[in-house]
């Protein structure tokens, strides 16, 4: 029997990540997190996957219940580990200092404060009285490092660099949510209102208007600009501002911030829009999303999926589900299809000889304990590929830490909203793109036969 092409709807063309899967991406994340923002990031969406209401995408109210319920336990205690590990190391990492200094040692003031949640989430739940750590302290310095220690732009924005005044997309997500997060568990509006403002200053500064509201990479500073549209960056940016919108939305200051959670709402969308007119063919999006010269990349793919999902659920907006949709199944699609999702709303998988009909039909994922065979984007030991190299973002990269944690974000993001009852999954698309299994079956057994 030859090769065997199957054209079928995008929507429905391909499988989803096993729950061994996620496992192995996790275990490659923990591996590999080694940087300020790999811990928090870690930390962030290990509360999505595997303790959900200790999320800030809980739906239920903030702060989070203080006594952790037992079946708990075991969930939280990876985020728990990270918080004590970094607070335990923090005065050999900065030198012995005292008085207000970044959780680590680094030359990004904002990326420590990613892990900033972790801390306080730690510190709430009275972390402190078993491990004798001072987590409220290392919160309180790491605030007002960034509060007082920290240059700024003339109008507030406060600087990603140390050594110079310069912004950078990625702060959107390490710093504002870390404000958000610190008001609402001390009942400190003018924090939650900063962690806003300071969103609000870095789309004045980044949002590029003449490129269909794309935000740009670096801006400012007297080297190492970057005027280009990282998609990555753009990644950050949303969801950093949707986990600023979660935090208040669930808070006690719901209701006098209405105006502030419609805007973060409707950037998020405003990015959403630029990024989305730009996705590739193949369901990723290019390293720089308007400049097709680069290389495709799946680890923005993955964050921004995760981002149209926790929109959908947090605010009602649809728009980008079924393109979303796409994108998560193009990132979870067997070893050897090719997936073209270019006509019109309809996607081809090519299917490699040694498929069976079935595994053509409705292939599921193949896991072991160490790795992930048999996928297209991973590779046999459970990295995604291709990405961008995390330290140098113009490169292609190998491993990338950060990438497997989109990949649990949007994990965590997609099952969530499946729970929620997968509003706009039929949306914006064609009507043949709705095409059931079954239909795709049969198509499958007529080629097949066919080809033999």
């Amino acid at each position: 029997m030859t090769g065997v092409t199957i054209f079928v709807y995008a929507q429905v063309y391909a499988q989803n990540l096993s729950t061994a899967d996620i496992d192995v991406v996790t275990e490659r994340l923990a591996q590999g997190a080694t940087q300020s923002w790999e811990y928090g990031t870690r930390a962030e969406v290990l509360l999505e996957l595997n303790a959900p209401s200790y999320s800030v995408f809980s739906p239920t109210a903030l702060p989070p219940p203080q006594q952790i319920p037992a079946n708990f336990t075991s969930a939280l205690s990876d985020v728990i580990s990270i918080a004590q590990m970094i607070v335990a190391n923090r005065s050999a990492s900065n030198g012995n200092i005292t008085g207000p200094q970044p959780l680590i040692n680094d030359n990004a003031t904002g990326d420590p404060a990613s892990i900033g949640v972790a801390v306080l989430l730690a510190n709430w739940t009275g972390q402190s009285t078993a491990d004798g750590v001072d987590y409220a302290g290392a919160a309180r310095d790491q605030l007002e490092f960034l509060l007082s220690n920290v240059s700024r732009t003339n109008d507030g924005a406060i600087s990603q660099r140390i050594d110079q005044v310069q912004l950078w997309s990625d702060f959107v997500y390490m710093a504002p949510p870390f404000f958000a997060y610190y008001g609402v568990l001390t009942g400190n509006q003018s924090l939650v209102q900063e962690a806003y403002d300071q969103v609000s200053l870095y789309r004045k500064y980044l949002r590029d208007s003449k490129a269909n509201n794309l935000w740009k990479h670096i801006q400012l500073g007297l080297y190492g600009t970057d005027h280009g549209h990282w998609s990555t960056g753009n990644g950050w940016a949303a969801a950093g501002m949707l986990r600023v919108l979660s935090t208040i939305k669930q808070s006690q200051f719901s209701s006098s911030m209405e105006s502030q959670q419609k805007d973060l709402a409707a950037w998020v969308q405003e990015i959403h829009d630029g990024m989305y007119s730009y996705l590739d063919s193949s369901g990723l999006f290019r390293n720089y999303a308007d400049n097709s010269s680069t290389f495709t990349d799946a680890s923005s793919t993955a964050l921004l999926a995760s981002t149209v999902y926790r929109l959908s659920l947090l605010w009602g907006v649809h728009k980008h589900i079924p393109i979303a949709e796409l994108c998560r199944k193009a990132l979870s699609a067997p070893a050897g299809s090719a997936v073209d999702i270019s006509t019109a709303g309809t996607g081809t998988v090519s299917v490699p000889s040694s498929a069976t009909t079935s595994t053509a039909s409705a292939p599921s994922a193949s896991s072991t304990a160490t790795g992930t065979p048999g996928l297209l984007h991973f590779t046999s030991d459970g990295w995604l590929t291709p990405v961008v190299d995390p330290y140098s973002y113009p490169d292609q990269g190998q491993q990338s830490p950060e990438s497997e944690a989109f990949v649990i974000a949007m994990q965590a993001a997609w099952r969530d909203w499946v729970a929620d009852g997968a509003a706009g999954a039929n949306g914006a698309v064609s009507p043949l793109a709705r095409v059931s299994w079954t239909w795709i079956v049969v198509d499958v057994v007529i080629v097949s036969f066919l080809s033999c």
